[in-house]
């Protein structure tokens, strides 16, 4: 999608989100990112070195959570796309699960960006998650874009990633 496909999707974004009143789907919101940083699932280690300069994609999920079930295929597929760039970094964070659930979780989807756990549902509430899937979207200076809750499409994820890499600078709450 070029630049003028990225500005069209978010011109129909926000006609949408204005058209029908709040759409708690879709949500701009604004302020320094939280930090995200632990041990992953698989035995390595994520922090703020791994995402620092990059776009943002922080997915909160549960291997009990169906619509997470839905839309992980899609969200693994756009990180090998999009991953070869450097330009952006994938975590997933493991919600209030259980640590074999979610390694056999991300083993049945072949999931390969880093997912950390967040057993006690600390890191969502920084992330003010209100259910699951939660997507967040950050750019490259640590700053939140939007909230998307419930599974989404990947090709949606997209448009949105390339418009913050794009644009970046101020978030678009409050326009």
């Amino acid at each position: 999608m070029g630049r003028t496909g990225s500005v069209a999707l978010v011109v129909v974004l926000l006609l949408g989100a204005c058209s029908s009143g709040p759409n708690i789907r879709f949500v701009p919101i604004k302020g320094p990112m939280p930090e995200v940083a632990g041990a992953t699932l698989r035995g390595g280690s994520f922090g703020p070195t791994d995402y620092r300069g990059k776009v943002v994609l922080v997915n909160f999920w549960a291997s009990w959570c169906a619509p997470c079930r839905r839309e992980q295929r899609g969200l693994e597929s756009l990180w090998r796309k999009l991953s070869p760039s450097g330009k952006v970094a994938f975590v997933g964070v493991d919600y209030k699960d259980r640590t074999s659930a979610a390694t056999g979780y991300l083993d049945e989807f072949g999931v390969t960006y880093p997912s950390v756990s967040d057993p006690d549902g600390r890191l969502g509430t920084r992330f003010n998650v209100p259910y699951l899937p939660a997507t967040i979207l950050v750019d490259a200076d640590g700053q939140l874009h939007y909230r998307l809750v419930g599974a989404q499409d990947p090709d949606f994820v997209e448009g949105l990633l390339q418009t913050i890499a794009t644009f970046g600078g101020e978030p678009t709450a409050g326009m």
